[in-house]
């Protein structure tokens, strides 16, 4: 059994307030059902709208606050005001008591979950592979300043028989911080093979200053709209260690199969390494792997039978007619000494091509190599 906490109702009192203002211990039951009817109405007359969130205020016994936090005020104002009036005077006709209906501008919306999951659900209403349209919302509230996203679609993705769940994830999503500021949203998107649920975390920050008795209402409706709050809100620890270390430029991501779907992950920060840096890396560490000890210099090169008898070589031209006519066991014995010395050998082969010249030179019948000399 999953055990899974509404992220707004955990930190309710901490870093959050609730939605709807009022207390009443006689109709309690009548005003939660009220409240319930306005936010299913108002969402139902502004499809378009962008809504946001909906917060109810009640003042007295006889008159109602509606604060409407919208993406788009100009769609749910109308022209001249013409939109607004109607909702309010349908809101009074709802409630029986007088309504004072204002619309706030959210001024951030690629960082309001439930704005992005309402596009993500557009989208696919429209059609569009859900990949993309997860991928698209994944990034456009990472550039708008999230610190970490996660997106989830519930459903038969892409016309399956069978539904499945997909989610991608970004950054960071600390749902289990009670100072963390995560926002989460949820749509539905009605397509042709059926509804489609879609929820989005976003988390913001460090909410470092907690609400007083007096401003929970006003601060509460700026962080709402966008405008800065009188809580301190400042980025994790992680991000502040990552953009001291690496200066906010070197964060790469990695792409890692979890929970059904593809799943990005930031891989840390620090300097970004270029193609050509790597290329290079690369060949030094294969010329290292594969390179032989080098031979000391001929000064410092310790006096074995082995260099001894190579210089007795090297002084004298080597006959062309006795190295052929050695035997192949001799011939490898030879390849098997020359690898220590890798300085002799070369000398050996510059001594043989300037006897290839010089064909009638002497051959040492005292040397090791001349076994076959006399012949």
């Amino acid at each position: 059994m999953g055990q899974k906490t509404h992220p707004y109702g955990l930190r309710l009192g901490i870093v959050t307030d609730w939605k709807s203002r009022w207390y009443s211990e006689k109709e309690y039951a009548a005003q939660v059902a009220e409240d319930h009817h306005i936010r299913k109405y108002l969402k139902g007359e502004l499809k378009r709208g962008a809504i946001s969130r909906i917060d109810i205020e009640r003042i007295g016994g006889s008159k109602v606050q509606i604060d409407v936090h919208t993406g788009r005020p100009g769609v749910v104002i109308g022209r001249g005001g013409s939109e607004a009036e109607r909702l309010r005077a349908g809101l009074e006709d709802l409630s029986g008591r007088r309504v004072k209906f204002n619309v706030i501008e959210v001024h951030n919306p690629e960082m309001d979950a439930t704005l992005l999951a309402r596009s993500v659900a557009d989208q696919l209403e429209g059609r569009v592979s859900f990949r993309r349209a997860l991928k698209r919302t994944v990034a456009t509230a990472l550039k708008a300043g999230a610190e970490g996203v996660r997106v989830q679609a519930s459903g038969r993705l892409g016309g399956a028989d069978m539904g499945r769940r997909e989610w991608y994830l970004e950054g960071r999503v600390p749902l289990h911080t009670l100072r963390a500021d995560i926002d989460f949203g949820q749509a539905t998107a009605e397509t042709t093979v059926g509804a489609i649920g879609i929820k989005v975390w976003v988390y913001k920050g460090d909410i470092m200053k907690k609400f007083g008795t007096s401003d929970k209402a006003a601060a509460e409706a700026r962080m709402a709209s966008g405008s800065p709050a009188d809580r301190k809100r400042r980025k994790s620890v992680k991000s502040r260690v990552e953009a001291a270390a690496g200066d906010g430029k070197g964060k790469g991501k990695r792409i890692i199969e979890a929970g059904g779907g593809k799943r990005l992950i930031e891989a840390g920060g620090g300097k970004k390494v270029t193609a050509a840096e790597a290329k290079a890396d690369l060949a030094e560490a294969r010329e290292a792997a594969t390179a032989q000890p080098e031979a000391p210099a001929n000064d410092e090169q310790p006096k074995t039978d082995d260099s001894v008898a190579t210089e007795e070589v090297t002084e004298e031209p080597v006959s062309t007619e006795a190295v052929s006519d050695k035997s192949p066991e001799d011939a490898t014995e030879a390849k098997v000494e020359e690898k220590p010395v890798a300085e002799a050998a070369e000398e050996v082969t510059e001594d043989a091509a300037v006897a290839d010249d010089s064909e009638d030179a002497p051959a040492d019948s005292d040397d090791e190599t001349s076994d076959g000399g006399d012949a």
